[in-house]
């Protein structure tokens, strides 16, 4: 195999239709079915499966396209850097972060940004994952983590780590679990929908046939944690969220099982849009620090790592 059949390979697999590649890729659908063709007769596999509507990845197209992305991102970076050795970026890159990540990660982030590149401008842009995605689709910001992002064509969606959604309550609580179902007698301060969060709370607890009682719906994170310290009421946030807070001991957090929610979080950025060098770099450091965070027992030792495709 070759990179060319790689990249087309990778295309076909990002547009679900030979034909859509073929047109953007700027080649014949004929001469791209031969190059998969060819792919797959080396390899010994069935890369896709076609349907009425175009084709599908299997098990082994899957497992290859994890490879191949790597690949290719591995192929460009090397041409980036010989072609710019000796020489010292000075572009710009914008990104966005979630309020808590950035308060959690943001610092570290920004430093060996800064330390890697320091010739480079950077604006880092705080906001809601549904802020993120507007900014995304404008050209505002080129990489976004967020919080449960949903399948949407526009973006590439890469999946980081998930981490357990936690029921927070006033300080001086008896810590304890709770089940799903309590949660519908419980005045809660959630976010107004298209919240990712809200989304989150209320596909799960609708799939389970529990109604939420919402008292006030409340977007900001540090003003809902205040309100629930002093008494107005509960919420339902990421531990990482609040994990500060309990340990000052201004907030305490309930597991909540039968069924748990977990939140995932990923980076995002537009499948259309090329990535800069200066935005697979700071997707590389955010990597290996959000990492290094959710494997090591600095965040809660319920996080889990999901993040094979950068492996």
């Amino acid at each position: 195999m070759d990179i060319r059949e790689l990249r087309s390979f990778a295309k076909v697999a990002h547009c679900g239709s030979f034909s859509r590649a073929a047109r953007e890729l700027f080649i014949a659908q004929p001469a791209l079915s031969r190059q998969i063709a060819k792919l797959e007769e080396e390899l010994q596999v069935t890369l896709f499966v076609r349907h009425g509507k175009g084709v599908e990845l299997t098990a082994a197209g899957s497992r290859l396209l994890e490879r191949a992305e790597v690949m290719l991102r591995f192929a460009e970076e090397t041409s980036d850097h010989v072609r710019n050795a000796g020489v010292v970026e000075r572009g710009h890159l914008a990104v966005g972060l979630p309020p808590t990540l950035g308060t959690v990660v943001g610092p570290q982030l920004i430093a060996k940004f800064q330390q890697r590149w320091p010739k480079a401008s950077l604006h880092v842009l705080e906001g809601l994952s549904t802020s993120l995605q507007e900014w995304l689709l404008s050209g505002r910001i080129e990489v976004a983590v967020v919080y449960n992002q949903p399948l949407v064509e526009a973006f590439d969606v890469r999946s980081l780590f998930s981490e357990p959604m936690v029921l927070v309550g006033p300080p001086g609580e008896p810590i304890r679990s709770v089940r799903l179902a309590e949660l519908a007698d419980m005045p809660l301060i959630l976010p107004g929908l298209p919240h990712s969060n809200r989304r989150l709370l209320e596909q799960v607890a609708a799939q389970n046939g529990v109604r939420l009682k919402t008292r006030l719906e409340v977007d900001s994170v540090s003003l809902t944690k205040r309100l629930v310290a002093e008494g107005h009421g509960y919420c339902i946030l990421a531990h990482a969220a609040v994990q500060e807070d309990i340990a000052k001991g201004n907030l305490v957090a309930h597991s909540i099982e039968r069924p748990g929610i977990r939140s995932v979080v990923s980076i995002t950025t537009l499948k259309d849009r090329r990535r800069s060098r200066l935005g697979m770099s700071w997707e590389k450091i955010l990597l290996e620090t959000l990492e290094e965070l959710a494997t090591k027992g600095v965040w809660h030792e319920a996080v889990v790592w999901l993040g094979p495709e950068y492996s």
